[in-house]
């Protein structure tokens, strides 16, 4: 059997697993189901804060903010961005000082690089925070897709990938149904597993300064749900206290799943996707979104006023589209392109194009 054909035989024994059993079937869920009604809770735990009364989905606003979309196992595009962004040097080392740099999740799937471009977000972190600025990596839907073990998306080498991770247990009862090349990803990936974890430490969902981060898209009903409940229950089950993602995030609109800002023709102000983006918006009191998630083949895009931006580019080789960011200052959005930082490089800053106040 060729190569290609005991990796078709693989996907099939994956669904055959029911490795996409917790995703629910779209006619399970309207729009905003999930999100509109909580999950029950046991007799006895106490009540969920108000969704006002935890905001530590917020951070400080930041004199330049950039966000990066799915990259999606290409590390070279990954590193691209990163430089387009100017927040690491030659050997991907942070130079952002104090840059707020954001990544909106789709860190893995459809490429053969996805450990590589999560170690290597842990660690500019790491190296950000020291400098006084910061690295917020945020969980999309094929982050979610791997811990409910749905590999659908995983490249053969991506398979391969995970098979040098210390520490991972691939002969874990647990894992039984999973086919063996597959286990050791799904090791590491299950939830209380080593990759897990780390998405763990992510959010879905935050605000830096007045702008609202997420993959998809916040829904008035998300945050009427609560913004920092979803951050904390899809924590709690990437931790391996929960062996079902919550029903907020799997839904079909959840934050990592809507694409209700992101269709071609963009919407207009007064749409209805427009005026529920306003609503959203005004409830978590910010000026503007930015999600990921829907590739915007003519590079990023803006709609409803400039009030939502659609960084998914396809900068991903699955896709073909160029490495592409996101820049705030202040009022002032921009999109940061590899073309216009080369024409930018004598004044050693970033170049940027469609610049908008």
């Amino acid at each position: 059997m060729s190569a290609a054909s005991r990796f078709t035989a693989l996907l099939a024994a994956l669904l055959a697993a029911g490795c996409d059993a917790d995703r629910p079937a779209s006619t399970a869920h309207g729009p905003a189901a999930a999100a509109s009604s909580s999950p029950s809770r046991s007799a006895g735990a106490p009540p969920a804060p108000p969704p006002d009364a935890d905001r530590s989905y917020a951070y400080p606003a930041a004199d330049r903010v950039v966000a990066i979309g799915d990259v999606h196992g290409d590390l070279a595009a990954t590193r691209a961005a990163l430089r387009i962004a100017g927040a690491i040097d030659g050997a991907d080392r942070w130079i952002g000082g104090k840059l707020v740099l954001v990544q909106t999740g789709d860190e893995v799937d459809r490429g053969d690089g996805e450990q590589a471009i999560i170690d290597l977000f842990d660690r500019l972190a790491v190296e950000a925070r020291a400098a006084g600025g910061a690295v917020y990596a945020l969980n999309g839907n094929h982050e979610v897709m791997n811990v409910q073990l749905d590999f659908r998306y995983v490249t053969e080498g991506g398979f391969k990938d995970f098979e040098d991770v210390p520490g991972l247990d691939a002969s874990a009862p647990r894992l039984a149904p999973v086919p063996p090349p597959a286990r050791a990803r799904a090791a590491a990936f299950f939830p209380g597993g080593l990759y897990a974890k780390k998405l763990a430490a992510r959010d879905v969902i935050i605000t830096v300064g007045d702008t609202v981060f997420t993959h998809g898209g916040v829904l008035p009903a998300h945050t009427r749900y609560g913004i920092a409940r979803i951050n904390r229950e899809v924590r709690a089950w990437m931790e391996g206290k929960s062996t079902s993602a919550p029903a907020v995030v799997a839904a079909e609109d959840s934050p990592v799943w809507a694409r209700l800002y992101s269709s071609e023709p963009p919407p207009s102000p007064g749409s209805p996707p427009c005026e529920a983006l306003d609503q959203a918006l005004t409830a978590m009191s910010a000026k503007r979104m930015v999600v990921g998630h829907t590739v915007q083949r003519r590079g990023v895009t803006s709609a409803c006023g400039d009030k939502v931006w659609r960084i998914d580019v396809g900068m991903a080789s699955h896709y073909g589209g160029k490495p592409a960011a996101l820049e705030i200052v202040g009022d002032t959005v921009r999109v940061l392109t590899a073309s216009a930082a080369d024409a930018s490089n004598a004044a050693d800053t970033p170049g940027a194009t469609n610049a908008k106040k």
